[in-house]
């Protein structure tokens, strides 16, 4: 299979409230799971052909405005990668003290499109088609490999 595409419901993670309650009842949920994805890839030998991505839909501010949750975010995003030419154990990028904004080796959307195809095999320069006398491509006009964070 080239992908699968694993997901909980999107409410499940969308804490503008109940942050103390909701967050650990998803994270109990998925936690085990994708430990024996990443266990099972391991032991088979498959990991390091295979790109594991998880990422929700924007970043989260690290406070709401009702108190006990947390707003959408378009300053920083967390996600995280394993196995697929990605190096093991590193953090990539900052924010600053409050969790607000990324503030060290930012990377932008299309830089992580980028990425991610170069790590597929693809060079996201190279998909590039003309319609209506311009030229597009899945990472738009943009996009630069992120390779600190590649084997």
């Amino acid at each position: 299979m080239r992908f699968v595409h694993v997901f909980t419901p999107s409410q499940a993670w969308d804490h503008h409230s109940g942050l103390r309650t909701g967050l650990p009842n998803i994270c109990g949920e998925v936690d085990l799971p994708i430990a024996g994805l990443l266990t099972d890839l391991r032991q088979r030998g498959l990991l390091k052909d295979t790109l594991v991505v998880w990422a929700g839909e924007f970043g989260r501010t690290p406070h709401a405005q009702g108190g006990d949750g947390r707003d959408h975010n378009n300053k920083a995003f967390t996600i995280w990668m394993a196995g697929g030419g990605v190096k093991g154990g590193l953090s990539y990028g900052q924010t600053d003290e409050y969790g607000y904004e990324a503030v060290q080796s930012p990377v932008q959307i299309h830089d992580l499109h980028a990425t991610i195809l170069a790590l597929l095999g693809l060079d996201h320069e190279k998909l590039t088609f003309r319609y209506a006398g311009r030229d597009f491509r899945l990472t738009d006009i943009a996009g630069n490999v992120v390779k600190e964070i590649m084997v």
